[in-house]
C-alpha cells in the first residue's frame, strides 16, 4: 500500500488545473504515519475544518524554508499546496490469463522482478531510490522492458503514473511509449511520447503504423497518468492529472485480439544520436483513493541530535472559507467578485460610500488603487455628510450631498491614476451606481480626459429624466434623453455600458434604446455629486463601480446587482446560494449532491465571514457542507441524499468480528434528544412544535432554531422534521473503528465518505438488532506501511427514513410514517 504524498511547489491553490506536483512520499515517516481528520462527531455537529499531520525527512535540508540550496525553493512556505492519497496495489489471485489489472508493480523494493519483467534489454529498467522505474535511453540503443505474457485487456485495464519524460538531449529522433502486445508483432494498444515534438498519442498499431492517432500536446500536469481500458466492446485511451479523476482522449471498437488473445505489457525506448537520458515510470496498476487536499500551514524545523525532521499539518479548504474576512453586504461582494466572461478578477473602481459619518473622503476597494474621492468645495456653503441611511438591503451607509445651491455646495473628487487611465484606452468601460433624489437639473457622476476630449456624465434634466452628456472632441457636451423620470426619492440603480452595444438599464431592466455615445478614451477624473464645479447633487449615491473588459457585461451585470441590492436574492434555492458564498470566499467550485434545495431568504447585510454565512444556509436545510478530499471545493450535500438509503448503494458492510475493537457500544441516551422545538424566520412567525409523549416520559428537551427560509409554513415544516427524528432517539452506534488495510474490501472502504453508509452485521446476541446501518459523519485514520486504521464516527441511517407510500419498509404505521420536508 504506497502512501503518496505530493506538493504543489509554486502553485496556487485556487488554481489547481495549474499546479505541477511533485511526489515527496519517500520522506514521509510511515512509522508515525500520517494522520487525517475530518468531517463532525454526530450529524447534529458542524464539519469542521479537515486535518493531516505527517513527518517528513529533512536531513537535507530541502524542506527549511529560506533554504536557497533546496530544490524546492523559494517554495518551502505556509499555504502550499498539498494532497495525499493512498495507492492500492492489485494481488494476483485464480489463474491465466488474468485480468490485466492484476498486473502490479510499486517499484519500491530495490530490484527488478525477473518474474514479472521478463524482458529487460541490457538491464535498462532500474528500480530508483525513490521507488520508481527508471529506463536509460542511449543513443543507438532500443529497449524493451516486458511483462510476461499472461494477461487479458478485455474487461480490465492497464495503468500507469509518468513520473519523468525523456529529454531530447541532442537527439534527431527519441521516443517511449507503453504498449498492450498482441501476439502479433507490431500489433499494439498503447501511449507513445515524443520527446522531439512533445506529443503523447493514443494509438492502435498494426504493423507498427496508426494512420489515425490521437495526438495530445503533453502536459506534465493533465497526463501525469495513463490508463488503457476496454469495455463492452470499446477501448478507451485515458489520462489523468492525479490518478483518480480520469478524462477519455479516445475511444476505439474493440480489435478482435483484445478478446482473443493473451497480453504482455511493454515499456520500449528509441534514441537516435544525441546523449543518454531516461524515462520514469510508477505505481503500474495502482488504484489512488484521496485521502486529503488542502494546505500546508506552517513548516517547523525539528532536530534529534544531527536528525532533521518537518513536522506538518495541514488544513483542507474549509479553512480558507474559515479565515476570510468578514462580508461586505451582498451587492458588494457581487461588485467585487464578478461571476462573468471577460471580468477575470475585480472591477477598476469602486467606492461603496460607506464611510463613517466623520470621514472626508471615500476610498476605492476594488484594489485597482485608483484615487480617494475627496470632499470639495464649490463656491460656498452646502454640506456633504457620510454615514446616512444608505439602501436598506446592504445595511451600509450612503452619503448625503445637500448643496445651497447648484453651484455652492459640496462634491466628491478623485484623480483615478495612471492605470486606470491605461486602461481605459485598451476596454470601454461599464459605469454603475445607485442614487436617491427629489430635484431636476444636476449632475451625479461624470468622468473626463485631462485635456477634456473626452468626457461623459450620468445627470437628471430639468424634467427630473435621466440623461447621459457627452463630447468625443472636446467643448460642448452633446445630451441624450432617456426619458426616464427618477427624481421620485427613491432609490434607482443605474448601469450604463460604453461598449459598442450602448446599453442602458435602470433598476434591472434593459432599455429599448441604445446610448448613442462614442467610445471613452484617456478617462483619469471622476467627479460624484457634480460635475467640474457646477450641477451640484440633491440626495444620495451609493456603490459606483466601473468595471473594464473585452466585451460588454451589462446584461448580466446589471439585473445581478439590482437584485443584490434590492431583495439581497431572497428566494433563491439554497445550492444556488451556497455556491455564490463559497465564490464570495474565494472558492469557485462546489459539488451538489441531492434535489431537494428549499428557497433561502436574504443573507444581504455585511456582517460575517462567507463560512459563517455558508452555516446559516446548512442549518436551515439540515444539510451538509464540507471540504472535498480529492479537489480545491467544497461538498453541499442537501438533507434527501440520506432519505431511506438502500442496501444496494452501501459502500461496504462488515461483520462485527472484523471491527477494529473490543469496545463496540450502542448508545442510548438523550443526547440528541429534542422534543420542543421553537423556530422563527427573518420577517416571519415564531412557531412551535413538540412530541408530548417525548416530554412527559423524559421532560423538556428544548431547542430553538433561527431559520433563513421564505414561508412559514417551511419553518414548521423544518421543526416537525428535527422533533419527529429526535423526540426519542434509538440507540445507535456512534464509533466504528476498522483496520481496513487487511480487509478484503479495502477499496470499498475507501470509498466511504461523509454522508456515506454501511451496515455492520452479525453483532452479538445482546445488541438491538443483529445489523445496523450507519450513516457517516466523519473520520479520524492514521496511515502507516501496511496499515490502515479508520475510526469512523456515525450516527443511525434510519434517522432520517421518510414515508412512502404503500411500501414494505418505509409506510410502517408509527415506526416510518414521517413525512419528508
Amino acid at each position: 500500500m504506497p502512501l503518496l504524498v505530493e506538493m504543489g511547489w509554486g502553485g496556487l491553490v485556487q488554481a489547481p488545473t495549474t499546479i505541477t506536483w511533485t511526489d515527496i512520499s519517500t520522506r514521509v515517516d510511515e512509522v508515525q504515519g500520517v494522520s487525517i481528520t475530518r468531517g463532525a462527531a454526530d450529524e447534529l455537529s458542524e464539519t469542521q475544518v479537515g486535518s493531516a499531520t505527517l513527518f517528513l525527512d529533512n536531513q537535507d535540508g530541502s524542506l527549511t524554508p529560506g533554504n536557497a540550496s533546496s530544490p524546492y525553493y523559494p517554495f518551502v512556505r505556509k499555504l502550499a499546496p498539498i494532497r495525499v492519497s493512498v495507492a492500492v496495489m492489485p494481488t494476483l489471485s485464480g489463474s491465466a490469463p488474468y485480468p490485466m489489472a492484476m498486473l502490479g508493480d510499486d517499484f519500491d523494493d530495490g530490484r527488478v522482478s525477473s518474474t514479472l519483467w521478463t524482458t529487460n534489454t541490457g538491464g535498462s529498467g532500474v528500480e530508483t531510490a525513490e521507488g520508481r522505474l527508471r529506463i536509460t535511453i542511449a543513443p543507438g540503443v532500443d529497449t524493451n522492458f516486458t511483462s510476461v505474457r499472461q494477461w487479458s485487456l478485455a474487461s480490465s485495464k492497464v495503468t500507469a503514473k509518468l513520473t519523468t519524460v525523456p529529454a531530447v538531449n541532442g537527439s534527431s529522433n527519441c521516443a517511449a511509449s507503453m504498449w498492450v502486445l498482441s501476439t502479433t508483432s507490431g500489433t499494439r494498444i498503447g501511449w507513445r511520447y515524443d520527446a522531439l515534438t512533445g506529443v503523447l498519442a493514443a494509438m492502435s498499431q498494426t504493423g507498427f503504423a496508426d494512420g489515425t492517432p490521437t495526438n495530445l500536446t503533453y502536459s506534465a500536469i493533465n497526463h501525469a497518468w495513463l490508463r488503457v481500458r476496454e469495455s463492452g466492446g470499446t477501448v478507451y485511451w485515458e489520462t489523468s492529472g492525479d490518478g483518480f479523476i480520469w478524462t477519455t482522449r479516445r475511444t476505439l471498437a474493440t480489435p478482435a485480439w483484445v478478446t482473443s488473445q493473451q497480453h504482455a505489457l511493454d515499456f520500449p525506448t528509441t534514441r537516435t544520436g544525441g546523449t543518454s537520458g531516461y524515462i520514469e515510470w510508477d505505481l503500474v496498476g495502482a488504484e489512488i483513493r484521496p485521502r486529503f487536499w488542502g494546505v500546508v500551514n506552517e513548516w517547523p524545523v525539528r532536530w534529534k541530535g544531527l536528525s532533521s525532521k518537518v513536522m506538518i499539518t495541514c488544513s483542507d479548504m474549509l479553512k480558507r472559507l474559515g479565515s476570510a474576512p468578514v462580508l461586505r453586504s451582498m451587492l458588494a461582494e457581487e461588485i467585487l467578485h464578478q461571476d462573468v466572461a471577460g471580468v477575470t478578477d475585480v472591477v477598476s473602481a469602486y467606492y461603496p460610500l460607506s464611510e463613517a459619518a466623520d470621514s472626508a473622503s471615500a476610498g476605492d476597494i476594488s484594489g485597482g488603487g485608483c484615487g480617494a474621492l475627496a470632499v470639495t468645495q464649490a463656491g460656498s456653503g452646502g454640506t456633504l455628510e457620510f454615514g446616512g441611511e444608505g439602501l436598506a438591503e446592504t445595511g451600509e451607509t450612503a452619503p448625503t450631498f445637500t448643496p445651497a445651491s447648484a453651484s455652492n455646495g459640496k462634491y466628491l473628487v478623485a484623480n483615478l491614476g495612471t492605470v486606470f487611465e491605461q486602461t481605459s484606452n485598451t476596454y470601454q468601460m461599464t459605469l454603475e451606481f445607485w442614487f436617491k433624489t427629489t430635484t431636476t437639473s444636476r449632475a451625479m457622476v461624470g468622468l473626463y480626459e485631462t485635456n477634456l476630449d473626452h468626457q461623459v456624465v450620468i445627470a437628471i434634466d430639468s424634467s427630473g429624466q435621466l440623461v447621459v452628456d457627452y463630447t468625443d472632441v472636446g467643448g460642448a457636451l452633446a445630451t441624450f434623453t432617456t426619458f426616464n423620470v427618477v427624481n421620485d426619492g427613491q432609490w434607482h440603480h443605474v448601469a450604463w455600458d460604453a461598449h459598442d452595444t450602448k446599453r442602458f438599464y435602470l433598476d434591472g431592466v434593459a432599455s429599448t434604446f441604445t446610448v448613442p455615445v462614442p467610445n471613452m478614451t484617456g478617462m483619469r477624473h471622476l467627479n460624484v455629486g457634480g460635475y467640474r464645479g457646477g450641477r451640484l447633487f440633491v440626495g444620495q449615491i451609493a456603490h459606483l463601480a466601473i468595471t473594464h473588459s473585452a466585451t460588454g457585461v451589462i446584461d448580466t451585470l446589471a439585473p445581478l446587482h439590482w437584485e443584490a441590492g434590492t431583495t439581497g436574492f431572497a428566494g433563491e434555492d439554497a445550492d444556488v446560494r451556497i455556491e455564490r458564498l463559497t465564490r464570495y470566499g474565494g472558492l469557485n467550485s462546489v459539488t451538489v449532491w441531492g434535489t431537494t434545495h428549499d428557497p433561502i431568504a436574504s443573507q444581504g447585510p455585511a456582517g460575517a465571514n462567507a463560512l459563517a454565512r455558508i452555516r446559516e444556509v446548512e442549518s436551515t436545510e439540515a444539510a451538509k457542507v464540507f471540504a472535498e478530499r480529492d479537489w480545491f471545493g467544497i461538498a453541499y450535500q442537501s438533507r434527501d441524499i440520506r432519505y431511506n438509503p438502500s442496501p444496494s448503494s452501501e459502500v461496504f458492510t462488515i461483520s462485527y468480528a472484523d471491527l477494529d475493537t473490543d469496545e463496540v457500544e450502542a448508545s442510548d441516551d438523550d443526547q440528541k434528544m429534542v422534543n420542543i422545538v421553537e423556530a422563527s424566520r427573518p420577517g416571519g412567525a415564531t412557531q412551535r412544535v413538540t412530541a408530548p409523549a417525548s416530554v412527559l416520559a423524559y421532560g423538556e428537551k428544548p431547542q430553538p432554531l433561527a431559520l433563513l427560509k421564505t414561508s412559514d409554513l417551511s419553518v414548521l415544516d423544518a421543526a416537525a422534521w428535527l422533533v419527529s427524528r429526535y423526540a426519542d432517539p434509538p440507540p445507535e452506534l456512534r464509533e466504528v473503528p476498522i483496520e481496513a488495510y487487511s480487509m478484503s474490501t479495502y477499496l470499498d472502504i475507501l470509498d466511504a465518505d461523509i454522508g456515506s453508509y454501511f451496515s455492520v452485521t452479525s453483532l452479538p446476541s445482546q445488541a438491538p438488532a443483529s445489523s445496523m446501518r450507519v450513516t457517516v459523519e466523519g473520520y479520524t485514520e492514521v496511515i502507516k506501511d501496511t496499515s490502515h486504521k479508520i475510526q469512523f464516527h456515525t450516527s443511525k441511517s434510519a434517522t432520517d427514513s421518510v414515508w412512502v407510500l404503500d411500501d414494505a419498509v418505509y409506510s410502517v404505521l408509527g415506526s416510518t410514517t414521517r413525512l419528508a420536508y
